[in-house]
């Protein structure tokens, strides 16, 4: 792995010295642009394959004093870092910690489970409702993870399921997968939502068209579809033949809970208002980022949140390593790199362009193959494609809302464990437990499968809603 890092690295390092001593595109693009070009490549090489185990961070650190060097404003490099959009995203890795930290997410948990009777169905099922209710509460899918895995494998361990069986594998595939998709539905349900509507915002051409409301008209539908037909899908797939014991169910239930806690009761009431608050904004008129940063500081307010948490509460690897990439369309377009790619791009797309169907059939099955090869959250895709969508909208009427689909669904692919970070987690925290490669792969093809039929549906959906010519 360490020798592929190397090896890929070099090839786009090299690509990139190229680019930036011959100028291959001096017919559209000026020396300083091709320079910024080299200077782009050599980040992705760094955020694809980390080579020297670099940090996200550390590449974007690059790119920021590549184009400093280059010349570039300190407000262009820098425009990531004052987007409302990073400021909403690091509130809300604070709610997860908080989640974790008071261990109010555990007991929601576990006290779902302890709802349904013994059976394959119903554990799938309190899957789904531990999901939607951990993504009203935090969008941080990390933390849901954290939450849900190690619950899931305390239930294989007291159901007593063989490692590597179908049993074994379906509960904690179930667990990842529900701790991944339902909240994609809604802006605040995953950390998608600041990062993609932060970097479509901040294009001047598409300032202000991704809101809490224009998310959910476009992704609730199928992201609704995609995961009842993944639910349905896996058992049908992955369900072994015999039952449940009932006795280990019964073991669950009957583990004690400890009072709740004041910090629990806190963050429950805390966390409510600030989903009601997102839903309520056209009535109190308060940003999103705004509401996050006060929820934020009432936490610490109440004690809930200490001065240490500061630290530890937020990856900064990954806020710096967004903060970056939200500065892209900033850089593309102060060197011009946009319309070049725009030129390069869109008339790419003729082809597949007039039919919606053909289009959007033809990008996701692009996005879910190119996702092999990006394996950095998919984040360098999507910051390089967002400059270039007003371009799109302006030469077929495509509006750029539709991108949120293919983004949102490719940036949770999972076929192999190496393209999802989460699906890598989910593996490091159930150990020998873990669910195999093969059904891993099997649980991938279904939700691509299941994305696949939440199109067929919701295309016409969308036509309807103006989003195509």
């Amino acid at each position: 792995m360490k020798k592929t890092s190397y090896i890929g690295s070099g090839l786009i390092t090299l690509a990139a010295a190229a680019v930036m001593l011959a100028k291959p595109f001096s017919e559209n693009l000026s020396g300083a642009a091709h320079i910024m070009l080299g200077g782009i490549l050599i980040t992705l090489s760094i955020w694809i394959f980390k080579p020297f185990n670099l940090s996200y961070s550390a590449g974007g650190l690059f790119l920021a004093f590549f184009s400093l060097a280059l010349g570039l404003r300190p407000a262009v490099v820098f425009s990531g870092f004052t987007q409302s959009a990073i400021w909403t995203l690091v509130p809300a890795l604070f709610f997860g910690f908080t989640l974790q930290k008071t261990g109010l997410g555990k007991r929601i948990a576990l006290a779902i489970i302890k709802l349904f009777k013994p059976s394959y169905i119903s554990l799938v099922f309190a899957w789904v409702l531990i999901g939607i209710i951990l993504s009203l509460l935090t969008p941080s899918s990390t933390v849901r993870i954290a939450i849900m895995i190690p619950i899931a494998v305390q239930c294989c361990e007291l159901c007593k399921l063989e490692k590597g069986s179908k049993g074994n594998s379906l509960i904690l595939l179930t667990a990842f997968g529900m701790a991944l998709i339902p909240g994609s539905g809604w802006m605040s349900g995953v950390l998608w939502g600041p990062i993609i509507s932060g970097m479509i915002n901040s294009v001047p051409e598409t300032q202000g068209l991704v809101t809490f409301g224009s998310w959910f008209g476009v992704l609730f539908v199928p992201i609704a579809i995609t995961t009842v037909l993944l639910v349905a899908g896996s058992l049908l797939v992955l369900k072994p033949k015999g039952a449940l014991s009932k006795d280990a169910i019964d073991a669950i239930k009957e583990q004690a809970a400890e009072k709740l806690s004041r910090n629990e009761i806190i963050a429950a009431v805390i966390l409510i208002t600030v989903f009601i608050m997102f839903l309520t904004n056209r009535f109190h008129g308060l940003s999103d980022a705004a509401v996050c940063l006060a929820a934020v500081f009432l936490f610490f307010l109440t004690g809930v949140l200490e001065t240490k948490d500061f630290n530890t509460g937020v990856n900064w690897d990954l806020i710096v390593f967004i903060a970056i990439a939200l500065s892209f369309s900033a850089i593309f377009n102060e060197t011009g790199i946009s319309q070049w790619l725009a030129g390069v791009v869109v008339p790419a797309l003729a082809p597949i362009a007039g039919n919606p169907f053909l289009f959007m059939f033809g990008i996701m099955a692009f996005v879910f193959l190119w996702r092999f090869f990006d394996v950095a959250l998919f984040i360098p895709t999507i910051a390089i494609f967002v400059p270039i969508l007003p371009s799109i909208q302006e030469a077929y009427n495509i509006s750029p809302l539709v991108w949120l689909f293919v983004f949102v669904m490719a940036g949770n692919s999972f076929v192999m464990a190496y393209q999802n970070m989460w699906a890598m987690m989910s593996r490091s925290i159930a150990g020998d437990r873990t669910f195999t490669n093969r059904h891993l792969g099997i649980y991938g093809i279904l939700y691509f499968a299941a994305c696949a039929a939440a199109l067929i549906v919701s295309i016409p959906m969308w036509i309807q809603a103006g989003l195509f010519g």
